[in-house]
């Protein structure tokens, strides 16, 4: 139900211990946040971890905190602001609120919540939680080596870049 040391404030970020994953959101104030969201794509019924693996598309939501978190732990987490600069709150949530109701491309490791709301915050979309989530799926076989060769090009090159 959350950390009684977590008061958000506008344009942070909401970190939310899901089952077997983090699930990312952006809190907009008054209680509210934004996040995206699996769209059923005619799959049969999945647990949200495992739709957020097959889906290829989201819809970005304005919903509130105590929904989105239900009774999972969640907690601020601007962990990005080490190494980033965040955009003026008043930018983050123009943003934000730009893209409610809105399909957009869905990618468990390319495109996730995390990547969308640091977009939002940072400008960029960034994730670590790609790295940990490839290396389990790829222990359970989830992802195909094509996929994940990708991804570690994408990473090694993004790296000669910094």
């Amino acid at each position: 139900m959350g950390q009684d040391n977590s008061h958000p404030e506008p344009g942070d970020l909401i970190e939310i211990d899901r089952q077997f994953y983090q699930h990312w959101a952006l809190y907009l104030g008054d209680g509210y946040v934004i996040n995206v969201t699996p769209v059923d794509e005619g799959a049969p019924s999945l647990s949200v971890s495992l739709a957020s693996i097959f889906t290829r598309k989201a819809k970005v939501k304005k919903q509130l905190l105590k929904e989105v978190v239900e009774n999972d732990e969640w907690r601020v987490n601007n962990k990005y602001d080490r190494s980033r600069t965040p955009l003026p709150v008043v930018e983050i949530i123009w943003r934000a609120e730009s893209w409610i109701d809105k399909e957009v491309p869905y990618d468990v490791l390319l495109r996730n919540c995390e990547h969308f709301v640091t977009m939002l915050r940072y400008g960029e979309g960034v994730s670590d939680q790609v790295s940990a989530t490839t290396v389990c799926m790829l222990a359970e076989g989830a992802v195909p080596s094509h996929s994940v060769g990708g991804l570690a090009e994408g990473q090694i090159q993004r790296e000669r870049e910094h």
